[in-house]
């Protein structure tokens, strides 16, 4: 493998359709309230989510090389990092550098941004950045906040802050959908936290998994994955969503097949990794049909 394909792995390509649907939904909060914007700025938010996404897992990609966890993560197809630096390690200064370059263009598409919308863009920008930036060497070692700083970055940083990139306004259907997004994206990060506790305890990490253990983690992700749905009834019957989101209620029995079997599943490496790929294939369906609701 060369290493240029190695830097292409640790950017995780297939995972990095997440940033597009959070934007995304940014997109769909703005075409809702009236006001379609202009596909310049449209594609800008959507290519910066991209980058965005790209640079912290370039950077996560790195720094867990670097630290020597890599070396001893089990792999799933859903955690453990794509293993392209263990098996490239002469790749590892290419990905520090393409972390590095996608997080400038990021910065380049928030300052013209800034200059078009003013200071609001600023203060959601600079959390982003803060987030890619500190996430992997000092977020992982602080529980509570590891547990919240992947759904704020993809949840109300990146869909509010595309709201506010598309001179949209912030109103109680934006603010419910970032809610959202930040429940199903936290969820997501401790459910496949479970796989790689141990290796992560042995670096330094202090994750809740590791915090809480393992059953105790299974049961938060069923609170947060379940919760975001109750969030979704409740925001539909108030009148904050439309009727037309209830679509984002079909992946719900798989959500609910999930939470129910995931504590018997922790022991089960196989049943694991198809409790995590069903979760992943939730999340996706559940931002999809969100914003397909917002569109109609």
């Amino acid at each position: 493998m060369s290493e240029t394909v190695a830097v292409v792995r640790a950017s995780r390509p297939n995972f990095l359709v997440l940033a597009p649907l959070c934007a995304g939904l940014g997109v769909a909060v703005a075409w809702h309230q009236g006001e379609p914007p202009a596909l310049l700025n449209t594609l800008l938010v959507l290519i910066g989510a991209l980058l965005a996404h790209a640079a912290v897992n370039l950077l996560n990609e790195y720094e867990d090389f670097a630290s020597g966890l890599d070396l001893i993560t089990r792999r799933t197809p859903f955690s453990g990092g794509s293993g392209a630096l263990p098996e490239v390690p002469a790749a590892a200064r290419q990905v520090l550098l393409a972390a590095f370059g996608t997080l400038g263009l990021v910065v380049a598409i928030g300052l013209y941004f800034l200059w078009l919308r003013g200071l609001p863009m600023l203060v959601l920008g600079a959390a982003g950045v803060v987030l890619v930036l500190t996430y992997t060497r000092w977020i992982t070692r602080s529980p509570v906040i590891c547990l919240l700083a992947p759904g704020l970055g993809f949840g109300p940083v990146m869909i509010l802050g595309s709201l506010i990139a598309l001179g949209a306004r912030l109103d109680a259907t934006a603010l419910t959908v970032s809610v959202i997004g930040l429940l199903l994206v936290s969820e997501l990060l401790l459910i496949n936290q479970i796989p790689d506790a141990e290796a992560d305890r042995k670096v330094g990490r202090r994750h809740l998994v590791i915090t809480l253990g393992k059953t105790v983690a299974a049961r938060l992700v069923a609170l947060l994955l379940l919760g975001s749905f109750g969030l979704l009834g409740a925001a539909i019957w108030i009148g904050w969503l439309p009727l037309w989101t209830a679509l984002a209620f079909a992946p719900l029995p798989a959500a609910i097949w999930v939470s129910v079997k995931l504590p018997g599943g922790l022991t089960n490496p196989v049943q694991l990794n198809t409790l995590l790929g069903t979760n992943v294939a939730v999340l996706l369906a559940t931002l999809a049909l969100l914003i397909c609701g917002l569109s109609l």
